[in-house]
């Protein structure tokens, strides 16, 4: 079968040498199907007239396969739109190369000299904005993402000097809050463990812009088990296929005139550029990761293996929009027409018909994850109104229902769900504390996990109302089983 190149692009009369202005650190699924794909859409529909030079962040990676490909990939975009099943596919061609620093160091620092190069993307992990005292200026490469950048900034600088307007925009798609920031700040650690002069500080600061960012597309990847179904269909071996769904936005935290530069909206591309990334974060993480969150034990312990079955059923369906419409979107800061336009994208997202979102690979961590994508609305909830949200109460109830065990081994804690075993994947300590309360009445289980402040930063107990709220309905979850007490629940 004939490999993916260029010549499969000849009928579509592709530009294919346009300027390389983005730098891009990593090669994995997700830039290569977000980032990547707002670049190929404006390069087409505003002529953006840009390519991105791939750099390998690791010793083992893609680059290799990406060069004999040309930089070209197919990425199919599937979900729902108006209810329906939609599926796009697209050949990616904004890349233009890539580069392995681990054996082509010096083309990696070369990139650094290009004048047309503008923007530095990367994502690396949640662990790759880290700093390492014992990376070393000489090192070809230092190990982390941000000494690498550090040298790499400083070839430029050392290439034009105080030239204006030869600094990067840096745009970190990492998944940790203030990823532009966190990003500068280890720079500058780098900065002063190679005791680099003060002109190169002065210059990283003042004429580069760390952009916080916020990303947001589910991204499915090598789709393995379609594989051979699909190069038949494309008539052509694509190595490096692609999936994700069809929705995708991202934020740019950074100043107004970036805009110009990263004229996306002109492509009608869901990116924002705006001065706080901050409320577009807060948005997400109480909807999206705040329902998943929410309705995991519930519908878990209610019969329901997926997110789509939950969407399926009417009572789950009832519980998802009292959550998001009753008692989590009140107590946001955007408009309230973006919140529900926002709401109703994530209704669509659970229904993706080509996502299999298991609950119980949600329920992973689930303490830390109550913590920070669902109290914060139950606390915002009781300010507002001076009283706590039924829906959002009633899923701790269900937390600690799901926490119920049998037994424990090294894999983990054993709730039963009709009289079969599943598994809880949470801190070690965790399922150890919740095993020792194994026999506890609700009443004890309740006030004893809700006083564990190193669970949930804060002694839950002093909330007005709630013990004795989370053990009424523990109570009824006991006597009339899970899917019954939610049906009560939603009809209040």
């Amino acid at each position: 079968m004939k490999k993916l190149d260029y010549s499969i692009l000849q009928a579509q009369n592709l530009k294919k040498n346009m300027e390389e202005r983005f730098l891009q650190i990593g090669e994995g699924n997700f830039l290569r199907a977000f980032v990547d794909y707002f670049i190929d859409v404006a390069n087409e529909k505003i002529d953006l007239n840009s390519k991105v030079v791939v750099v390998q962040p690791i010793e083992n990676g893609l680059s290799d396969i990406l060069n004999e490909q040309e930089g070209l990939y197919t990425l199919y975009l599937r979900g729902l739109q108006n209810n329906k099943k939609v599926e796009e596919k697209r050949i990616i061609s904004c890349i233009s190369r890539a580069i392995n620093p681990y054996t082509e160091f010096n083309s990696f620092l070369e990139c650094a000299k290009n004048p047309n190069l503008r923007f530095i993307i990367s994502n690396t992990t949640e662990a790759g904005i880290t700093f390492d005292q014992n990376c070393k200026f000489d090192d070809k490469p230092p190990i982390t993402f941000p000494a690498k950048l550090t040298r790499f900034l400083y070839e430029r600088y050392t290439t034009y000097g105080l030239e204006k307007d030869k600094g990067f925009i840096i745009l970190p798609c990492e998944l940790i809050d203030n990823n532009g920031e966190k990003l500068k700040e280890c720079i500058i650690k780098y900065i002063e463990l190679w005791n680099l002069d003060n002109k190169f500080y002065n210059w990283v600061i003042k004429e580069n812009i760390f952009c916080s960012t916020l990303v947001d597309r589910i991204v499915t990847g090598y789709p393995r088990l379609e594989l051979d179904k699909l190069n038949i269909e494309n008539g052509y071996e694509d190595k490096l296929l692609n999936t994700c769904e069809n929705f995708g936005f991202w934020v740019i935290e950074g100043p107004e005139n970036i805009k110009k530069e990263l004229p996306f909206e002109e492509a009608s591309l869901p990116v924002k550029i705006v001065n706080n990334h901050k409320p577009y974060k807060q948005r997400k993480v109480r909807i999206l990761n705040g329902v998943h969150t929410a309705i995991v034990s519930v519908a878990y312990l209610s019969g329901k293996d997926t997110v789509l079955e939950c969407m399926e059923d009417p009572t789950i369906k009832n519980f998802i929009d009292k959550l998001i419409y009753n008692e989590i979107i009140p107590t946001l800061t955007l408009p309230k027409e973006e919140l529900i336009s926002f709401a109703n994208s994530v209704e669509d997202r659970f229904k993706n018909p080509f996502i299999v979102h298991n609950l119980l690979s949600i329920s992973l961590n689930f303490t830390s994850k109550w913590k920070t994508r669902v109290l914060p609305s139950v606390k915002a909830y009781l300010e507002k109104n001076n009283e706590l949200p039924e829906c959002l109460v009633f899923s701790f109830a269900a937390y600690l229902k799901f926490f119920r065990s049998v037994r424990l081994d090294e894999k983990g804690l054993y709730g039963l769900r009709e009289n079969k075993e599943y598994l809880i994947s949470d801190d070690r300590d965790i399922l150890e504390y919740f095993y020792n309360l194994r026999n506890a009445d609700n009443f004890t289980l309740t006030s004893e996990v809700s006083k564990q402040e190193n669970f949930w930063g804060e002694d839950l107990s002093k909330i007005p109302n709630f013990i004795e709220n989370v053990v009424l309905k523990l109570n009824n979850i006991d006597k009339v089983g899970m899917y019954n007490a939610l049906k009560e629940v939603t009809t209040l």
